[in-house]
């Protein structure tokens, strides 16, 4: 399976401005730009996106963690809050710091918690965030 995302920007890295769209279409022409990131103007920025990505990735697989424990989660709310911070002369994501707050039925601390790291450890954006990453790129 391959998702694709599309970020179109025009201008300069400050005063610039950036479009994102989806492949499914829930972003469509979602506006970035340095103050959407840096100065909390409406609008989207990546850290946030990555957030979210996180935030549910991890849910959907808990999920899948406590069915296969025989476990039927009444609810997984997690937030995902992801740390941007100087790095020489530009930044870097350090962190993703998850937030659970979880209502399954029947299940002990202890188990839950091993379901949790695993899901934490499993999930698809976790190991994305020390992934390989390859670039093509073409000079018009």
């Amino acid at each position: 399976m391959i998702k694709t995302a599309k970020a179109v920007w025009k201008g300069t890295g400050k005063d610039g401005t950036g479009q994102l769209t989806t492949e499914s279409g829930v972003l469509d022409a979602a506006p970035y730009s340095f103050k959407t990131r840096f100065e909390g103007q409406k609008g989207t920025n990546p850290e946030e996106l990555i957030a979210a990505a996180h935030a549910g990735c991890f849910s959907m697989a808990l999920a899948f963690q406590l069915q296969g424990a025989g476990f039927a989660p009444t609810e997984l709310a997690t937030d995902a809050a992801v740390t941007l911070e100087k790095d020489g002369e530009g930044f870097k994501v350090s962190k993703s710091a998850l937030t659970l707050k979880a209502q399954v039925p029947n299940i002990d601390q202890a188990q839950f918690e091993e379901l949790a790291r695993k899901a934490k450890e499993g999930c698809p954006i976790s190991k994305l965030l020390t992934a390989e990453i390859t670039l093509d790129a073409t000079l018009n």
